[in-house]
C-alpha cells in the first residue's frame, strides 16, 4: 500500500489527504455535493464546488438533520456538526489507479428519518480487508430533509442523493483503486428499501452493476398519502407544507415536527392506513417522476434485468420492535386478532394465518404477520419480480438467534448488521449481544456473510445457486448454514400473488 505520508488522492472536487489503518487507506467526509442548506435547500444536489489546496479526510462529516431515535440504531454520533452533510468515506487497500478493484457501496437503514454513514456499527475496514476491495459508505438526506413531500421541492431528495454519490463513485473511485466498472450497492432495512428504489429509479441506471438489499421494508407511500403526511408535519411545526416556509426553520429544529408527528401516528389509522402503526412517516415517494413506479412494478417489467441481485431477510424480523417497546412474553390474542386485521392480504387473511399457524402461542401472530408484511414478503417478492422481469436473484433468510435478551431476540431485525460488518460491540450489536460475548458462531457466520458478499461483489457468485420458482432454493444462515427450499413456505403461500403497491391515502384532512 501506498505509504501514509503519500496518502493524497485528486478528485473531481479538489485533493484530499486520508490515512493509514490497519493495512488500509482510509478517506472520511469527502464532499460529494454541496452542502444542501440557503437556497440549495431542500433542493436536488448540486456538485460540489472545487476546493483549493489538499483537504485532510480523517473525520467523517457531520450527520444530516435527524430524530433522536434510539442509540442502537443511530449509533453516537463522534462527527463535527456543521452543515456539510452529504459526503462518503472510502476504505481501500490500495489508492493505486491501476488496481480496479471492485467497490461496494453501503446505503444505511433508519426508517427513513434516522442514521449516519460514520455511525461505529458501520465501520467498513472489516468488508474491505475480507474481500481486498474498496468500500464507500454515504450521507443521504433523512426525514423531512431528504423525504417530506412539500411544495417547490423534488420527491425523494435521499434518493437523489444517494444517486449522486454514485456518480461520485462513478466519476472518482479510479483514483482509489476502484473499479467504476464493479460496483455494487448494498444496505439493510431503510437502506434495502433505497437499493430497492435505486434499482427502479431511470436516473440510477448504469451506476451500478449489482445490489444486495437485506430486509426490504414494503412501504412506500402514494403521492396522495405523501402529501398529506407532510401537511401535518407542517402543522406541527406552525407552518405550510412549502419548501419557502420550512426553509427558514434551522434544520435540526424542524426534526422536532416530525418526531412530534411520529410519536402520535397510530391515531390516524382511518386516514392513513397501514402506514399510521409504523409511526414512520416517511419513505420512498412513488411520484411518478424520481420514482416512477415501485420497485416490485419496476423490477417485473424487466427495469432491472441487467443487474445482479442478493435479496433476503431474517426470520423473526419484528421481534426487535416488541422488545424495544417492552412486549416481550407481555402480547396476547387482542393483539393478534388486531395485526391479522390490519396486515393480512385480503379478506381471508385472518383466517389463513390461523389455519396456517394452528399453534401459535398468544401474540406469535402479532410479531410473524408483521414480519411478513414489513419486510420478509416484499424481500421474497422483490427477489420474484427480477426474476419476472428477466433477471437473477439469490435469496437468503438469517435464522440464527442473536444471544441478547436471553435468546429470545430471535433472528431479529438488524442482526445482520453486527454480523456483516463484525462490529459486535458497536450500535445495533450492543443490543443484540447485550455483554453476552461474542460466540463462535457469530463470527464463523461474520466469515460467511463477508465471503458470500465480497464474492459476488467481485464475480455476481455468492457461493449458492440463483432462487427460482420451482425449487426457490434459499441460503439459510444459521449454526449450520445450508442451501435448501425457501424455508418461510407457510407464509409464501398466504402472500402469493399479492402486490406491493404504493401505500394509499384512505380520506384527506378537512383542515
Amino acid at each position: 500500500m501506498t505509504a501514509a505520508g503519500d496518502l493524497v488522492v485528486r478528485t473531481a472536487g479538489g485533493a484530499v489527504r486520508g490515512r493509514g489503518e490497519d493495512g488500509l487507506a482510509v478517506f472520511r467526509g469527502i464532499p460529494f455535493a454541496e452542502p444542501p442548506v440557503g437556497e440549495a435547500r431542500f433542493g436536488a444536489p448540486r456538485p460540489v464546488r472545487e476546493w483549493e489546496g489538499i483537504r485532510e479526510a480523517y473525520a467523517f462529516g457531520p450527520p444530516p438533520p435527524q430524530e433522536s431515535g434510539f442509540q442502537g440504531r443511530t449509533g453516537t454520533l463522534d462527527a463535527p456538526t456543521g452543515d456539510d452533510w452529504l459526503t462518503v468515506n472510502v476504505w481501500t487497500p490500495d489508492v493505486d489507479p491501476a488496481a480496479r478493484r471492485p467497490v461496494m457501496v453501503w446505503i444505511y437503514g433508519g426508517a427513513y428519518k434516522l442514521g449516519h454513514s460514520g455511525s461505529p456499527g458501520y465501520d467498513a475496514r472489516h468488508i474491505a480487508r475480507a474481500g481486498d476491495l474498496v468500500v464507500v459508505t454515504v450521507n443521504y438526506r433523512v426525514g423531512i430533509e431528504g423525504f417530506a413531500r412539500i411544495e417547490g421541492a423534488p420527491a425523494n431528495r435521499g434518493l437523489l442523493d444517494q444517486v449522486a454519490a454514485l456518480e461520485w463513485v462513478r466519476d472518482n473511485i479510479a483514483a482509489f483503486g476502484g473499479d467504476p466498472g464493479q460496483v455494487t450497492v448494498f444496505g439493510e432495512s431503510a437502506g434495502a428499501g433505497c437499493v430497492a428504489s435505486l434499482l427502479a429509479m431511470p436516473s440510477a441506471r448504469g451506476l451500478f452493476r449489482r445490489a444486495i438489499a437485506q430486509s426490504v421494508p414494503g412501504t412506500y407511500f402514494s403521492d396522495e398519502l405523501a402529501w398529506d403526511i407532510a401537511g401535518e408535519i407542517a402543522k406541527e411545526a406552525g407552518l405550510p407544507p412549502t419548501a419557502a416556509a420550512l426553509a427558514d426553520v434551522d434544520p435540526r429544529q424542524l426534526t422536532s415536527a416530525g418526531e412530534a408527528l411520529s410519536a402520535k401516528m397510530r391515531a390516524y389509522e382511518d386516514r392513513w392506513g397501514q402506514a399510521a402503526p409504523t409511526v414512520t412517516p416517511f419513505a420512498p415517494v412513488v411520484d411518478g417522476e424520481v420514482l416512477p413506479r415501485t420497485p416490485w412494478q419496476a423490477l417485473a417489467a424487466g427495469a432491472a434485468r441487467d443487474v445482479e441481485l442478493i435479496v433476503g431477510h431474517n426470520r423473526d424480523e419484528f421481534r426487535l420492535f416488541v422488545a424495544l417497546g417492552g412486549q416481550l412474553g407481555k402480547l396476547g390474542e387482542e393483539r393478534d386478532a388486531w395485526a391479522l386485521r390490519m396486515f393480512a392480504p385480503g379478506p381471508d387473511g385472518e383466517e389463513a394465518y390461523r389455519a396456517a399457524f394452528p399453534d401459535a402461542t398468544p401474540g406469535a401472530l402479532f410479531e410473524r404477520v408483521q414480519t411478513d408484511w414489513l419486510f420478509s414478503m416484499p424481500s421474497l417478492h422483490l427477489a420474484e419480480a427480477q426474476i419476472a422481469g428477466g433477471g437473477r436473484a439469490h435469496m437468503y433468510e438469517l435464522t440464527w438467534p442473536a444471544p441478547g435478551y436471553g435468546g429470545g431476540l430471535g433472528a431479529c431485525h438488524g442482526l445482520d448488521i453486527p454480523l456483516l460488518f463484525g462490529t459486535y460491540d458497536a450500535d445495533l450489536g450492543n443490543l443484540v449481544f447485550m455483554g453476552s460475548g461474542v460466540p463462535a458462531e457469530a463470527k464463523a457466520l461474520t466469515d460467511r456473510f463477508q465471503t458470500a458478499w465480497t464474492a459476488f461483489a467481485r464475480t455476481g457468485e455468492p457461493g449458492w445457486a440463483a432462487y427460482d420458482g420451482e425449487r426457490r432454493l434459499t441460503q439459510v444462515l444459521d449454526a449450520e448454514p445450508g442451501v435448501r427450499a425457501y424455508p418461510e413456505e407457510a407464509s409464501r403461500r398466504i402472500w402469493e400473488g399479492y402486490e406491493f403497491e404504493p401505500m394509499p391515502l384512505r380520506s384527506a384532512s378537512l383542515a
